[in-house]
């Protein structure tokens, strides 16, 4: 099977050959002369039962004046069609991974915002549970005393005080730092007293 498909090659070629040298007008032996073999060569070409060796070829295609690809049929049109083709399969595999690359790229960007919103409203509310601390020294009748307040959102972690003064004042009855330091300043000008 694949000596036929020789066989078939050749003869094309040989073929080829046999009409080419016709359509010059020359004859086997003229052929021969011009590319140093004997007549007996260029006919065995022709009849396809050798073929000529690639420095022949070349001969023959200037001979003839014709392209190497034409002498030996060498189809340039499907190749380059098959090129093409592979070509466009290249490109459209390509467009396709990077349109999954975009893809990935924003689908990334969209969580990293996301996380950024999402980290940027635990910090807010982070933030606004800072713990503050309200101090007061003040003196009453030569008498020091202070006053301390620990908040969380206006809550009320922590009160602490000298001499008695928050039993006495009743300022665990108060459920914001504002009253307490009213009720403290209330104390302390009706007393003559300072505070820092």
């Amino acid at each position: 099977m694949i000596s036929e498909g020789r066989d078939i090659v050749q003869n094309k070629l040989g073929k080829k050959l046999f009409d080419l040298r016709k359509k010059s007008r020359m004859t086997q032996e003229e052929v021969a002369d011009k590319l140093g073999v004997t007549r007996q060569t260029v006919s065995n070409w022709e009849l396809g039962s050798t073929k000529p060796d690639i420095d022949q070829i070349k001969g023959l295609s200037k001979l003839y004046k014709i392209s190497l690809d034409e002498l030996i049929d060498n189809d340039i049109k499907e190749t380059l069609n098959e090129k093409v083709s592979n070509v466009e399969k290249l490109s459209g595999l390509i467009y396709k991974l990077l349109k999954v690359f975009i893809i990935i790229v924003i689908g990334w960007f969209i969580l990293i915002l996301l996380g950024i919103v999402f980290f940027s409203a635990n910090r807010t509310s982070s933030i606004s549970e800072i713990e503050s601390r309200t101090e007061l020294n003040c003196m009453v009748n030569d008498e020091m005393f202070f006053i301390i307040v620990r908040t969380r959102n206006d809550e009320i972690l922590e009160l602490d005080g000298s001499y008695g003064i928050i039993e006495y004042l009743n300022l665990e009855s108060y459920t914001s730092v504002t009253q307490i330091i009213n009720k403290v300043w209330e104390f302390v000008v009706e007393n003559d007293g300072i505070c820092e």
